[in-house]
């Protein structure tokens, strides 16, 4: 039996193929398909299965659409308030309204064991599957996207609007700041932590009365280098590693502040910070001049006053950072630094006020108390120094998405009455026609309407060479127009343009963590405990075995171990070369969606590969359609009405083929696309199928000996052929041209001279299949492969300890691309295939791949020198600041010059990142 329901919700092709796939995995469901245009699905089944069961399917797949037979909408609102009503007659539950027991509840009323308040009644409620936020007591269309509301049950979400808040909060952290109206309530004294209320009142527990949110103006949100899980709202630093937070969108003006914040507060420290070494210095000379002036007690007071700027203005988010990293136990950098220094100060300040409280052991020759002001001044400006110098590295790593955010234009000419209106991008919609001059930048992804001219898209596919575009070719956002005039037809525009999801892209896997951080991450989460042990260590060794003063150099060698000492430079090891990288791969039309794809990658020694839009262009042309009776435009108005349905290139060929023929389309009944095999339906009461030989064999359809022959003598030529059946009998065919792309062959020849074994997976047949093969020198290559084909053979090499990639471009790639261990999509294909794969090809050729591996060993190799550096660093600035070398050499590390190479360190790391700008893909 077969039914047809309504569905609403699906949006793309992507939504399409996940109904199709939920549902049909019901055993009792033989075929699915959707119609996206049609908003309907039609399902074939052996026994009748309830509505309710579909749905119920649909929201376990994780698919918020609502199924219902067609006429159903205008009584599924009384049927929902009559369920509604049986419900609570015989369901009703209870709950304290101060949830004194989380989300318990009870079957009878009455009083809360935990407080006594009276329980409340819990009613049904319902919300809408896209927006867990609305909630209703009642049945309805969400007020947003006018979706039919669901019990909330139904999505697995718990009772009550604090819940459905928290799920309002989740979207807005996903999708930015709510900027319309507050709407939200807090207790000032956080009585209940981070709960908040719908609305006004007083604080149920301390009886405050509760506070109205700020309105949100902004959508920056801040990241931290080291840590990308931490996102906020407002600038500050890290909880984990204490490191400043930067903008997650570069925001140029945010990056300055910090910048000029940090200047201002170096110049200060430096202006205080000289003078107090100066005086220190001047103590070491055979006469010192500064005596004559005053005595060393009262140059010692100046030292004092002179450090408190520096120490309680300029570094004292230092000390802040350190105390945040010790209550929590997040130990970092800053802990090492507030420690030494702190002890350093507190030392000084001790033996300036009450130098007899110290033995004899830290006196000089003159009896006073070695003080180490100019140590404290001097280290935490050479810090501060170390962190001006990071936020400057810092925004030259995100230089790429910068570059990529001036592409987009601001303004755009629309075309009203034929009039010409400069207009704000974001007032452009879909169909608009928008007249674009020579010079100008694309404002958004379209087609050309009218008119032609050559586009210069170096600055999302890397290439130098403009493109000429002609009526119906697409054009991207960012891209500059030549010396001609044209007028275009807006598609996607604000955040669906390619070059807003290449900005996107970006931002999220420059902030991603690849495999080998987690190396970093183990030994940083040890590392400072280890340095104030070995500290420690360090002060009881000089203090019982160095020489005299024994205290003074134990106290100046621990400090110094701990002021030498760098996490940062380890943690930061990883995460700048890949924020890099990425950049660098936008730029070169190569984009990247995390960075486990972009080590990988660097592993990778197999590569699969589809035929169509891959190795070829993927703009198929039909050059001719045979008929065995000659009725051959009879029979291409049945095949391209057919195929009007379809989205596969080959049947917009066919479309194509048949508009330039003014060949009429008409009505076509029982549309079904068979996956990997071709299409069929019933077109003027005769059903007609159109596709490979598979499908000629599923349905039965006889194929005359004469026949064949001419398929496979078209077939060898290389061409692609469709079977036409008509009414189970193959009365003709089809024959399709696709050229192979001039960066083919290079592409391939290059590949497996770096040890990559190239693999041609396709539906094609084994004619069509071993021309394609032989003309790019292809030593491997499997035809007639099936969607599940493609994936068992990925699954097969993985088994044999193959790293794979797999590179297509249809919706039938998208299994295969999700199985293998690098899915790599190309940028013109579809989007359920962009979305499957860990990497996308803005231009869409095999030289995109031979670009990403090149990236891939260049980033990899970029990391292991910052780890190495960082290791190296730590394993041999720790001893030598212990003192291992005074021994043989009589060499100390002072602790100044150890804040300086500490300092420096983590800049190191990120410059040694930034070269691979430069590098050549």
């Amino acid at each position: 039996m077969k039914h047809t329901y309504k569905i609403t919700g699906m949006t793309c092709m992507g939504c399409k193929t996940n109904v199709e796939s939920a549902l049909g995995s019901l055993k009792e469901i033989t075929q699915v398909t959707a119609n996206l245009k049609k908003e309907e699905v039609v399902v074939e089944m052996t026994s009748h299965i309830s509505i309710e069961k579909l749905q119920d399917t649909l929201l376990k797949a994780g698919l918020h659409y609502t199924i219902e037979m067609p006429g159903q909408e205008s009584n599924k609102q009384e049927n929902h308030k009559h369920s509604h009503e049986s419900v609570k007659e015989s369901s009703s539950e209870f709950y304290c309204p101060m949830h004194c027991e989380g989300e318990k509840t009870y079957k009878e009323a009455g009083d809360c064991p935990i407080c006594g308040m009276h329980l409340v009644e819990q009613k049904a409620e319902y919300t809408c599957p896209m927006h867990p936020e609305v909630v209703s007591d009642e049945p309805g269309k969400c007020p947003k996207c006018k979706m039919t509301l669901v019990p909330r049950e139904s999505l697995g979400l718990k009772h009550g609007k604090t819940e459905s808040k928290k799920h309002a909060d989740e979207h807005q952290h996903s999708h930015g700041p709510i900027k319309e109206g507050n709407g939200v309530f807090y207790c000032p004294m956080h009585c209940e932590g981070e709960k908040t209320y719908d609305k006004a009142g007083s604080c149920p527990k301390c009886g405050m009365d509760l506070i109205e949110q700020p309105k949100l103006v902004s959508d920056t949100k801040y990241t931290c280098p080291m840590h990308p899980e931490i996102i906020k709202d407002v600038p500050g630093s890290c909880p984990i590693c204490g490191m400043d937070l930067i903008p997650m969108e570069p925001d140029e003006s945010e990056e300055l502040k910090t910048f000029n914040m940090l200047a201002k507060k170096m110049k200060i420290a430096t202006v205080f910070a000289v003078p107090v070494l100066l005086i220190s210095l001047a103590m070491y000379l055979p006469k010192n001049p500064l005596l004559s002036i005053m005595p060393q007690y009262n140059w010692d007071w100046v030292q004092f006053a002179l450090t408190l700027p520096v120490v309680f203005y300029a570094c004292w988010m230092f000390f802040e950072r350190a105390w945040k990293s010790i209550i929590t136990w997040n130990l970092n950098m800053f802990t090492l630094v507030g420690i030494g220094t702190g002890a350093a100060f507190i030392f000084s300040i001790v033996g300036l006020l009450f130098p007899d409280v110290f033995p004899a052991e830290f006196k000089g020759n003159s009896g006073d108390v070695s003080l180490y002001f100019e140590a404290t001044a001097v280290i935490l400006t050479l810090v501060l120094l170390g962190q001006l110098l990071e936020a400057r590295a810092h925004s030259q790593t995100s230089g790429a998405i910068k570059e990529l955010l001036k592409l987009a234009p601001s303004e755009a000419t629309l075309v009203v009455d034929g009039e010409d209106k400069v207009v704000s991008i974001h007032d452009i919609k879909a169909g608009d026609l928008l007249r674009v001059k020579p010079g100008d930048k694309i404002p958004v992804d379209g087609v050309i309407f009218e008119g032609k001219s050559s586009i210069d898209e170096s600055m999302i596919t890397g290439e130098p060479i403009p493109v000429d575009k002609t009526v119906d070719d697409k054009v991207s956002s960012g891209t500059i127009n030549g010396t001609q005039s044209f007028v275009m037809k807006a598609e996607r525009v604000g955040s669906e343009t390619l070059l807003s999801q290449i900005i996107q892209m970006v931002n999220d896997a420059s902030r991603s963590r690849a495999p080998i951080q987690k190396l970093a991450d183990t030994i940083s989460k040890y590392f400072v405990p280890i340095v104030v042990l070995v500290s420690i260590i360090t002060f009881i060794i000089w203090a019982n075995f160095g020489p005299e003063p024994a205290m003074v150099y134990a106290f100046v060698n621990a400090v110094a171990v701990l002021i030498i000492a760098c996490p940062c430079a380890l943690g930061l090891a990883t995460p700048m070369s890949v924020m890099v990288g990425v950049g660098k791969g936008a730029q070169n039309g190569v984009l990247i969606k995390n960075a486990e794809a972009l080590e990988t990658m660097n592993k990778v020694n197999v590569l699969i590969t589809d035929k169509t839009g891959t190795l070829t262009e993927g703009k198929p042309s039909v050059e001719k359609v045979y008929a065995t009776d000659d009725k051959n435009s009879e029979l291409l108005q049945q095949i391209a009405s057919l195929n009007q349905y379809s989205e596969h290139p080959l049947a917009q060929a066919v479309v194509n083929y048949a508009k330039q023929n003014k060949t009429k389309l008409i009505k076509v009944d029982d549309f079904e696309a068979v996956a990997g095999k071709g299409v069929i339906g019933t077109v003027a009461k005769n059903k007609v199928a159109l596709g490979n030989k598979k499908l000629m064999e599923q349905i039965n359809a006889s194929v005359s000996k004469e026949l064949e022959a001419k398929i496979v003598s078209q077939q060898k030529l290389g061409k692609t052929v469709s079977y036409i059946a008509v009414n189970n009998a193959a009365v003709g065919y089809v024959s399709i041209s696709d050229a192979i792309k001039e960066t083919s062959k290079a592409a391939v020849k290059s590949l497996m001279d770096k040890g990559v074994e190239v693999i041609m997976l396709t539906g094609d047949n084994e004619n069509t299949a071993k021309a394609v093969a032989d003309e790019i020198h292809l030593t491997s290559f499997k035809a007639s492969c099936l969607p599940e084909d493609k994936l068992e053979v990925i699954k097969k090499l993985q088994a044999e300890g193959k790293i794979v990639a797999m590179a297509g471009d249809g919706i039938n790639d998208a299994p295969a691309l999700a199985q293998s261990n690098v899915g790599i999509a190309m940028g013109t294909g579809t989007d359920v295939a962009i979305e499957s794969a860990s990497m996308t090809l803005v231009k869409g050729d095999l030289q995109g791949i031979v670009k990403a591996k090149n990236l891939s060993h260049s980033v990899m190799r970029n990391i292991k020198q910052n780890l190495f550096f960082s290791f190296a660093y730590n394993v041999l600035g720790v001893p030598i600041a212990a003192g291992v070398l005074f021994p043989v050499f009589g060499l100390l590390l002072s602790p100044i010059i150890a804040a300086l190479a500490m300092s420096f360190s983590s800049v190191s790391v990120i410059t040694n990142s930034l070269r691979l700008r430069n590098v050549r893909l």
